[in-house]
């Protein structure tokens, strides 16, 4: 078999954005325009193709990523439609992790907003291409250069528009293209499918002619053709241009923006149009790099069929007609279906017995998979997200995926007997799915404890345990996830040593301990003269993270403390593996209590849009939740409030603030990090304790 596309002409991109964006429309048009489906797909009708989910279509949010290919000017375009609740970030997290460009969507009303953030600071970490859609051109209030504007303060991006909008909410009419100077209208009887060129209003040239320039002198700075130009005062040609755009854009030092309403049907033809020309094909991406397994050296494997196979599992779902897929991401090689492979992160064989091409929940079998292709595969027992699947003859293991720690947990319980062995399976097969979420059976009231991002996250889960596995639970009201760490250094000394006849248990450990703000957890061999032999260490760090499980205010993880194994004694018959790892659990368990510990918790940024004449009591309630004002500011027609405040006094906030505002405002709360519990508050916070509703 030979691919159906040449690689330099396929584009594996994701659509982001903050939530309510409209980057799920945005998906629709794609697949209506290039003719994937034959009906336009609505949100608020729960029609749409890319929410397949019941509880994506009743609540008109995206809650899982779903992938889909589509044909476009003879490229093959490899979409991913990612959410824009805070409560699903990992999603697109781990969508991220295996594109090569991004298609930020922006509302026309709102601008960049706090998600919006997250995702901008994602795509920066991956190094990840992108352009920006300004969406929503037709609605009241929309404000493109102020969007454009707040790209620059906000998110620090070098964005310059190369299209702008003739006019806003009822006046939008159409856009106009600076590269080529035209003007663009959409014909409303065919959906926006036929359009036509014309010259620029006459109202508009000084406006556009104005924004060529800058566009002209922005793409200066990235390329020393049109630099030449621009010094010699001689014309710029559209190739010029276009080739100067994607030059900038793949290096990712600017940011094309582009504007219309997918809604309306305007505006969707030329960003596709934009994907093809500006970014890059998975040709253009470096050699992918990872460690051979083995020889612990860093190989790479280039974008190409005839290299060496080598794949990331970015993705597990549970499919009722096939059973467990993972999606994978092909960086080189070419694979046929029935395969082997070595899976380098947990060093197992699996056979790929088949591939499918998703559409969103519908399947399409292929025979061989190729450099650049995501797919599903069907057949893998031992894969999760993050593993590297390889040629087993040249092992690799990519880069894996950071996944952020749930701040939020229930208590759950089965209503039945018979429901105990389906919820746990259920939960089982969840969790395999989701890696932001956690479950656990608390050792001391029997309890299972579920846990994740967010109050939504959580109810998303049990709503999917009724639906898709028949559980029938009682949840417990939500907890928030704290934790301890120590406020000062110390010096702690672990033995485990028994005698009961013949061999014994000898390990003497001594470790320090000290705070670590911010870093979670680092650990450092500090042995000298061998007082503990190196095949020993390794048990050390294991006790310690062992009893980092439970800490000693409230039997919450122990997080932000740097570990030094400094001094230790070993015997050279009763030393084994088990006396040293119980000596550093000792060790470690009675420096965390003296080590003044504290209790952290979880601080949410939030974000308030409302009217100016509430301003004053949703301040006031902020700060009775213990919140912190971090500045106002003014949006369209509406106030914004930024605030950070303690999830345990956030619960309900929906509640209290639509009765506060009369239902007239909405607000973002997403992660930000931990911080100390007041020393007044902490007995309450533990003494708080999980009851079942």
């Amino acid at each position: 078999m030979t691919r159906d596309f040449p690689l330099e002409k396929v584009r594996n991109i994701g659509i982001a954005a903050h939530i309510d964006a409209g980057k799920t429309t945005l998906t629709e048009r794609i697949l209506f325009y290039t003719g994937k489906v034959h009906r336009m797909g609505e949100v608020h009708e729960g029609s749409t193709v890319m929410d397949w989910m019941d509880q994506e279509r009743e609540r008109g949010i995206t809650i899982t990523s779903a992938a889909t290919t589509c044909d476009w000017a003879d490229h093959k375009i490899n979409i991913i439609d990612t959410p824009g609740h805070v409560d699903f970030t990992v999603e697109v997290e781990r969508s991220l992790r295996v594109l090569d460009g991004l298609v930020v969507v922006l509302c026309g009303v709102g601008g960049v907003e706090p998600q919006s953030e997250t995702v901008w600071r994602q795509a920066d970490r991956y190094h990840i291409p992108r352009l920006a859609f300004v969406n929503k051109m037709d609605r009241v209030g929309s404000d493109f250069a102020s969007a454009v504007q707040m790209m620059h303060e906000r998110l620090g991006a070098n964005a310059v528009p190369v299209m702008i909008p003739i006019g806003s909410g009822d006046s939008f009419t159409g856009i106009i293209d600076l590269i080529q100077m035209k003007a663009i209208y959409y014909d409303e009887d065919s959906f926006g499918a036929e359009y036509r060129a014309a010259e620029v209003p006459a109202e508009n040239l000084e406006e556009s002619t104005r924004a060529r320039d800058v566009l002209i002198h922005a793409l200066a700075d990235v390329d020393d053709v049109i630099m030449h130009h621009v010094v010699h005062g001689s014309d710029v040609s559209i190739d010029q241009i276009h080739a100067a755009v994607r030059k900038g854009v793949i290096g990712a030092r600017f940011v094309p923006v582009f504007a219309g309403s997918a809604f309306r049907n305007k505006g969707v033809q030329p960003l596709l149009d934009a994907v093809v020309a500006y970014l890059p094909s998975p040709s253009d991406k470096p050699p992918v790099k990872g460690i051979n397994p083995y020889t612990e050296k860093e190989e790479e494997r280039p974008p190409l069929d005839n290299a060496p196979f080598s794949a990331l599992v970015f993705k597990v779902q549970t499919d009722k007609y096939v059973g467990r897929l993972q999606f994978i991401r092909v960086y080189s090689g070419s694979l046929e279906a029935g395969s082997q492979v070595i899976n380098a992160s947990n060093d197992r064989k699996e056979r790929l017995s088949r591939f499918l091409r998703m559409h969103a929940n519908k399947r399409e079998d292929i025979e061989e998979i190729f450099t650049g292709d995501i797919v599903a595969v069907v057949g893998m027992k031992n894969a999760v997200t993050g593993d590297t699947l390889c040629d087993p003859k040249h092992l690799i293991q990519l880069e894996s995926m950071r996944f952020p720690e749930p701040v939020i947990w229930v208590a759950i319980e089965p209503k039945t007997k018979a429901d105990g062995d389906k919820m746990m399976n259920a939960l089982a097969q969840l969790s395999s799915e989701d890696p932001s979420f956690r479950m656990k059976i608390d050792a001391e009231t029997g309890q299972t404890i579920i846990s994740g991002m967010g109050e939504l996250h959580l109810e998303i889960i049990v709503e999917r345990m009724l639906r898709e596995f028949d559980v029938s639970a009682t949840v417990g009201r939500p907890q928030v996830a704290y934790k301890e760490t120590i406020t000062i250094p110390v010096r702690s000394e672990g033995k485990f040593i028994r005698q009961s006849g013949g061999r014994g248990q000898f390990g003497v450990v001594t470790l320090e301990l000290e705070p670590a703000p911010g870093e979670g957890f680092k650990f450092e061999n500090k042995i000298k003269n061998g007082v503990v032999p190196k095949q020993f260490v390794p048990y050390v760090e294991g006790g310690v993270r062992e009893s980092m499980a439970s800490g000693p205010l409230g039997g919450y993880p122990v997080v932000d403390v740097r570990v030094a194994l400094v001094d230790g004694a070993y015997h050279e018959v009763d030393s084994t593996d088990i006396a040293f790892r119980a000596a550093a659990s000792i060790a470690f368990t009675e420096g965390i209590r003296r080590g003044t510990p504290v209790l952290l918790e979880p601080v949410m940024d939030l974000e308030v849009v409302l009217p100016t004449e509430y301003v004053g009591e949703v301040i006031n309630d902020i700060n009775m939740r213990r919140g912190k004002l971090e500045g106002m500011s003014h949006r369209s027609n509406a106030q914004v409030i930024t605030a950070r405040a303690p999830l345990s006094d956030m619960f309900g906030y929906a509640t209290s603030l639509r009765s506060l505002t009369q239902g007239r405002a909405v607000y973002t709360m997403q992660f930000s990090r931990y911080d100390r519990v007041p020393p007044d508050l902490v007995a309450d916070k533990l003494g708080h304790l999980t009851g079942l509703a």
